[in-house]
């Protein structure tokens, strides 16, 4: 068993048929596949083998699918990077993983060489240029590995501490991707999918590369978000298929002029919560069903979904996919009576092997029977839908009253004038935290913090409503366009209301 024969398959059925778009490059099956057999080649002639680590550190290029591939066809390990990381994170990924070749991107040299120096190992680096692959004989066999081998190690953002690098193996890929086509997407080989995700990133893998190569469908990819730019790029290209955070859907509504409308068949969210008054408006401009779904690095992504064709449920994240098993436990890991909430947990194929040279924190996350905590505070109704409230770590503890701040963004996204939203908690001496709200406006609209903080007292408990509130220009974000809350600073001039 190894994901990289998906490719393989692939190109034997649809040798001609176009695998990746990237502005005016075009690359068929063929092409790919002869591509990652090249760099297996190169592999097996630098001694590195089944299970060796082997860190990509590439953007959304056409470079980025051949060497991924080409990598799990030798049976080496892939060790995704973000090729935004500075030389001290290079060099945790690197002395962490015990990667020994990394493939870079031609313009991070500089933090790439630095890293590699302090790193201690062994690692060299190869540098990809556009157009210009590493070059070794082709490679025609495909590494024989087991279903838990380890195929992936995916570093997690590191929100409670150091990165940990979760091991997702072959099997783990594999039964994800077949349940992304057969659940969610119902992908054939006409769909063009929009490949704005990173790949670098689970969701970006899985949903987006890995899915249309298994079903030799084209990946549209884009380097670097702009909403503009992805419309007219979906529109020349006849995406039919998005999968997107909750942050692009927000800046496609935010286009003042949209181009072209895209005639999208499915459309897919995750990476964070959707809100649904975003998902209302979007759906009524783009005419395309939204379909909220869940999952984490650890569950190879994706864990549940709100089926096409089927009865949905706005703010529900659905229901487990095949093979997959959801429960909202309490902290002795208990199940609780539905509608409670407690702490989500997941079993199933899509479960991580662990985190990597890590049994702790794998015993601490993953119990003896398969149930790997999330973190995430949920709940499930007698229907069997499931809805995330908010991270265990952003619980929000004011005066001894719980807080969950999804539900006080939920209601600033109802605000005409706001575009996006961040909910945190900030230090307070008397009452522990008090509740704290950045937001972003929509181009062309206009309000104060008075005005927002009222609209929101207006529509929650006295003790949710947030005391602080400051306008941004932009909220920080993580790779995936993630809002990333840890980043937010509380102004010194911000306004702050008591009682």
């Amino acid at each position: 068993m190894n994901i990289a024969e998906t490719l393989a398959d692939s190109a034997a059925r649809e040798s001609e048929g176009t695998a990746l778009i990237l502005d005016d490059v075009s690359v068929s099956y063929a092409e790919l596949d002869t591509a990652g057999k090249r760099i297996a080649g190169l592999l097996a002639e630098r001694g590195i083998g089944p299970g060796d680590r082997v860190g990509v550190m590439l953007p959304n290029v056409v470079e980025f699918a051949p060497v991924y591939f080409g990598v799990l066809r030798a049976g080496a390990v892939v060790v995704p990077m973000n090729p935004l990381l500075k030389a001290r994170e290079v060099e945790y990924y690197l002395s962490d993983s015990g990667a020994r070749l990394l493939f870079s991107w031609h313009t991070t040299t500089d933090e790439v060489e630095k890293g590699i120096a302090g790193s201690g190992g062994e690692a060299v680096n190869e540098t990809v240029a556009p157009g210009q692959l590493p070059q070794g004989p082709v490679s025609e066999g495909v590494a024989d590995r087991a279903a838990d081998d380890t195929a992936v190690i995916l570093y997690t953002s590191g929100t409670t501490g150091r990165p940990k690098g979760a091991e997702l193996t072959h099997s783990n890929l594999l039964r994800n991707v077949e349940v992304t086509q057969s659940d969610l997407l119902d992908i054939s080989t006409d769909d063009v999918v929009f490949g704005g995700l990173p790949l670098f990133h689970a969701f970006g893998q899985t949903v987006t590369l890995n899915t249309t190569v298994a079903v030799g469908a084209t990946l549209v990819l884009l380097s670097r978000f702009d909403p503009v730019a992805a419309l007219n790029l979906m529109a020349q290209h006849g995406v039919t298929v998005f999968a997107g955070v909750p942050t692009m859907y927000s800046a496609f509504l935010a286009v003042a002029d949209p181009p072209s409308l895209p005639a999208l068949r499915v459309c897919v969210s995750g990476g964070a919560a959707l809100p649904v008054e975003v998902l209302r408006r979007f759906e009524t401009v783009f005419g395309c069903e939204v379909l909220e779904g869940y999952g984490l690095s650890e569950t190879s992504p994706v864990a549940s979904f709100n089926r096409p064709g089927t009865a949905r449920k706005p703010g529900s994240i659905g229901t487990p996919v095949t093979g997959v098993e959801m429960r909202v436990v309490d902290a002795d890991g208990a199940p609780v009576p539905d509608g409670e909430v407690g702490e989500i947990a997941i079993r199933g194929h899509n479960v991580m092997k662990g985190y990597w040279r890590k049994p702790d924190e794998t015993k601490a996350a993953k119990s003896e029977d398969g149930w790997f905590a999330t973190g995430d505070m949920g709940k499930v109704d007698e229907e069997g839908f499931f809805y995330i409230v908010d991270r265990k770590k952003e619980l929000v503890i004011r005066g001894g009253f719980n807080v969950y701040p999804r539900e006080i963004e939920e209601v600033l996204y109802e605000h005409p004038a706001v575009s996006e939203a961040a909910v945190i908690g900030i230090p307070h001496a008397e009452l522990g935290e008090e509740i704290g709200a950045a937001v972003v406006l929509r181009p062309g609209t206009s309000a104060t913090t008075g005005e927002i903080r009222a609209y929101v007292k207006e529509r929650v408990a006295p003790y949710k409503y947030p005391r602080v509130v400051w306008i941004l220009d932009e909220m920080p974000k993580g790779p995936t366009g993630k809002i990333q809350k840890r980043d937010l600073v509380v102004p010194n001039a911000a306004e702050q209301v008591r009682g």
